[in-house]
């Protein structure tokens, strides 16, 4: 059964991220909506509102039905494609492009090492959530101080931390694909959920630090 659920997890994480770059580049092409977003608190209504979904998806996924759970998912990747349309407007599609392969690269060798390692990686999510909470933190300082080297240096533990994530979730999806109290299209969504904001944060990080801006 971890097979097929993996198989859906990957599938719907695919789904979730063609919506958003969909949503994102058609975003970045209308003037209007691109200042009806990032002119005013917009943009951080719509960051709250991703937050709500992702808290909503993890804690209610496993009793709502199938076809719900899906819909909740596409409606995340929607809303996170409004706010990530600002990367099209920073950053050359060229650039963009050559992150999201080197981020896939990526995500996939470590997605592996996950699936196939013997290691128990049970015990590194205490440590990685630990990482993210103290990273986070960072980043809200650095908002105010501003300091460039601070953030590269942020952006290389997020990377780090997220890959980490990336091993422990594939691993994680094979354990839970043996739990038959849970729906394999739920769990399916729930995995690609993790899966996605493992690849999007590689990318996102990623992106802040080799690429090109069309400045």
């Amino acid at each position: 059964m971890d097979n097929k659920v993996m198989s859906k997890s990957f599938i719907w994480m695919f789904i979730g991220l063609l919506v958003t770059f969909i949503t994102g580049y058609a975003v970045s092409h209308n003037e209007t909506m691109i200042i009806n977003i990032f002119r005013n608190s917009t943009y951080w209504i719509l960051c709250i509102v991703e937050l709500i979904l992702v808290i909503f998806l993890s804690a209610k996924v496993r009793t709502m039905g199938k076809n719900t759970a899906k819909i909740f998912f596409i409606l995340y990747s929607f809303v996170s494609g409004l706010t990530f349309s600002s990367i099209f407007i920073v950053y050359k599609l060229t650039s963009i492009l050559f992150v999201f392969l080197l981020a896939a690269i990526i995500f996939l060798v470590f997605g592996l090492i996950g699936y196939y390692t013997k290691l128990d990686l049970t015990k590194w999510g205490t440590y990685l959530m630990m990482a993210l909470f103290a990273v986070i933190i960072c980043f809200i300082i650095n908002f105010f101080t501003a300091n460039e080297t601070f953030d590269l240096v942020l952006s290389i533990i997020c990377i780090l931390v997220f890959i980490g994530f990336t091993a422990y979730d594939v691993q994680k999806i094979k354990a839970l694909a043996e739990e038959e109290n849970i729906p394999e299209d739920n769990l399916s969504i729930i995995s690609a959920l993790n899966l996605y904001l493992d690849y999007i944060n590689i990318f996102l990080h990623l992106l802040s630090i080799i690429g090109n801006s069309k400045d």
